[in-house]
Order: C-alpha cells, then structure tokens, then sequence
C-alpha cells in the first residue's frame, strides 16, 4: 500500500471504501484492525474471558505476582484486578495469599483448574488469530508481528 495519498479513483475502486486519505493512515489500519478482532473475539469467547486470559498469562509466564503487579504489567486499574481476581479465585483459578514480607499485599498464583482454563481460552485465541490473519501466510505472519513489535517497543516509556 502506498504511504502517500493519491487523490484520483480507479475503475477498480469500490464505491463504498472509505477516502484514500484514510486508507493510507496507519493509525486509522490499525484501528479497523483492531475492531475486527475483537468482533472476532467477541464471537468466540465472552469479555470476562478475555480479562481472565491475561491475567491467567501473566501468572503462568511470571510465577506467583501482586495484586498491584497484576495490574501494571496488563495496564489495568486495581479495582478491575480485584474483580477479575474475585472471579478466578471463586472457579479455584487462583490462588491468592497474604504476602508473609508485607501483611498489606496479596500474592496471587495460578492453580491447576487455572493452568486448564487458560489452555482452553488460550485455544480461542489461537482460533481467532487465525481468522484474523487468514489473508497471511506464515512468514507474513512472522513479519506483521515483528513489526507491530517494533512500533509498540518504539513507544514504551523509557527508564529514567
């Protein structure tokens, strides 16, 4: 796709597209991106799902973590981790004990019943990724990834 803005319509152009203006802007891409995959995502598993998912993840790939930590690393209010929490640890997903260091914060970890809950989401999400990709191959697949990667990387705050 061309990073510039050609202002002629071709035969070939769809009266319904949107202004090339648009088509062109990687920010307004990445927004309908967006919003497809989380209609797609929205099909196959229920928004309380997709919270559980990430916290899920973060507890497996990081061991046991705070609640506050939980929170940071997903870029979620404290109150929405609690909630979250409250649901995971009402099906036994998780564990969520006092921290012995400092009586003031839990640590929570991710139980057996969680580890299995978590592959079962985690096969939905493979799914809708999939469906979402379905006009890539693998190496594009790679290379969108990588990319992406890059932008978002470029954009973290840097350490002071």
């Amino acid at each position: 796709m061309s990073n510039s803005y050609d202002g002629g319509m071709t035969d070939t152009d769809d009266a319904l597209q949107p202004p090339a203006r648009l088509r062109v802007l990687a920010s307004w891409q990445a927004s309908k991106v967006s919003t497809l995959g989380a209609r797609l995502t929205a099909r196959r598993m229920p928004l309380t799902a997709r919270a559980d998912f990430a916290v899920l993840a973060a507890l497996e790939e990081y061991g046991p973590l705070s609640q506050a930590e939980i929170g940071r690393r997903l870029g979620l209010d404290r109150n929405d981790v609690n909630g979250i929490l409250n649901r995971l640890e009402g099906r036994q997903q998780v564990d969520r004990r006092t921290d012995p260091a400092n009586r003031r914060r839990n640590i929570v970890t991710v139980t057996t019943d969680g580890r299995q809950y978590l592959e079962e989401v985690q096969q939905h999400a493979d799914a809708v990724q999939d469906e979402l990709l379905v006009g890539l191959d693998a190496a594009e697949r790679q290379q969108l990834h990588a990319l992406l990667a890059k932008l978002l990387d470029s954009h973290q705050p840097q350490p002071a």
